[in-house]
């Protein structure tokens, strides 16, 4: 067949090559356009290859700088401008375990008074030479302080009575075996032995229990002064979950006391939630002497005094009656005014319009007198109610 013959199949392939050139010749020019194309962007990736390769020593080259508006959402804040109620970022994580309260200056000064007091009271108790130092005064979360405490520690649980909450005061175990040995009468220079894994005994207990007396009523004298307290002992505990007084997340004062003996001692905290010292908030708020005692002493017994040597005018009234004008324009000398009363009705003493007595008429030489009768009226005004008229005045200033 002629199908077969190798001389005619070369000559069909020559013509299918001739016939393609002729009809797309702009295909040929897009193939040539396309290569082109190819090499320049092969050419332009070499170059910046060599580019990368000459700033490959340069550290910031590969980094990306941030713009002030990223920096500023990552921090939560603003340089110009810082808004505390804003809580993002950083802010929002470090403010989640900050607790930030007002100040309470009064507090220092009661502490300090408590440091001499524990000075002087804690000699008498151990007939040694004691120092006592205040280390700090914090705001802590009391779920946090709990978490915190160094076992094993005795956690004396104690009631203030006129607050009608309570408080903590932890002894750790370094002071409770330096106590017990200046009270047994250990000897002096030997280091304190810490005996684990065992509880503490009848005796330590009680010693421990010694200690916390002699500190919370060196607390009462301290805020006697500014608000009388009586702190009372509700138990003792040695496990820390035994002892919430409050709930974890809730803020407390915690304020830790520093008591060497020569060689020997520890710490003690007093531990004081802010819904324990809310009734003395505005006592503790003040910032100098003058307004610390709240009253001065020598003023009141003066004026009480003062107003006891006072002179005051009375008035025995015999008899009052309400009668119209008209009835008193025509009174003349000589009429007769009645009086509806009888002979034995008792004369009323007062004071200005105040009734202080009742009593009866009489004579004493050649004057008249009366004879008190009934006690005195005790007066409706009392003292606590100038007080909360002034505390009702200094918030409606506040406001």
């Amino acid at each position: 067949m002629a199908g077969n013959d190798p001389v005619d199949q070369d000559a069909i392939a020559a013509q299918w090559e001739a016939s393609l050139d002729s009809e797309d010749p702009a295909g040929a020019a897009e193939a040539a356009a396309a290569n082109e194309l190819t090499e320049s962007m092969a050419l332009q990736w070499a170059a910046m290859v060599e580019d990368g390769g000459r700033d490959f020593g340069n550290k910031n080259s590969g980094e990306r700088v941030l713009s002030q508006e990223e920096i500023d959402n990552l921090l939560g804040f603003t340089a110009g401008e810082v808004n505390l109620d804003d809580h993002s970022g950083i802010r929002a994580i470090i403010d989640s375990a900050m607790v930030s309260y007002e100040r309470l200056p009064m507090l220092e000064v009661i502490f300090d008074r408590l440091v001499r007091l524990m000075t002087t009271s804690l000699r008498n108790f151990t007939s040694d030479n004691v120092e006592v130092s205040l280390d700090r005064i914090t705001s802590v979360r009391f779920g946090d302080y709990m978490n915190s405490i160094a076992l094993p520690a005795v956690i004396s649980v104690f009631k203030a009575e006129e607050w009608e909450n309570f408080g903590l005061a932890t002894v750790d175990s370094t002071l409770i075996y330096s106590m017990i040995d200046v009270l047994l009468g250990g000897r002096r220079g030997s280091s304190t032995l810490r005996i684990e894994g065992r509880p503490y005994t009848t005796i330590e207990t009680n010693l421990v229990k010694r200690l916390v007396e002699v500190v919370l009523s060196d607390a009462e004298q301290a805020f006697r002064p500014l608000s009388p307290v009586r702190f009372t002992i509700d138990r003792l505990e040695t496990n820390p979950r035994f002892a919430a007084i409050s709930r974890p997340a809730n803020a407390a004062i915690l304020v830790r006391l520093r008591i060497d003996m020569e060689d020997r001692g520890g710490n003690v905290e007093l531990l004081l939630p802010y819904a324990t010292i809310e009734p003395i908030r505005n006592v503790l708020l003040q910032m100098f002497m003058g307004e610390k005692f709240g009253r001065d002493p020598i003023w009141e017994g003066h004026f009480a005094t003062e107003v006891a040597q006072a002179e005051i005018a009375v008035d025995a009234v015999l008899y009052e009656s309400d009668i119209p004008l008209k009835q008193l324009m025509t009174l003349k000398v000589g009429d007769t005014l009645p009086l509806d009363m009888r002979a034995d009705t008792l004369v009323s003493v007062r004071c200005g319009s105040v009734t202080l007595t009742e009593g009866r008429m009489g004579r004493v030489g050649d004057r008249v007198a009366i004879r008190v009768m009934k006690p005195l009226r005790k007066p409706r005004t009392t003292f606590a109610m100038f007080e909360t008229a002034d505390e009702r005045n200094k918030l409606m200033e506040a406001q």
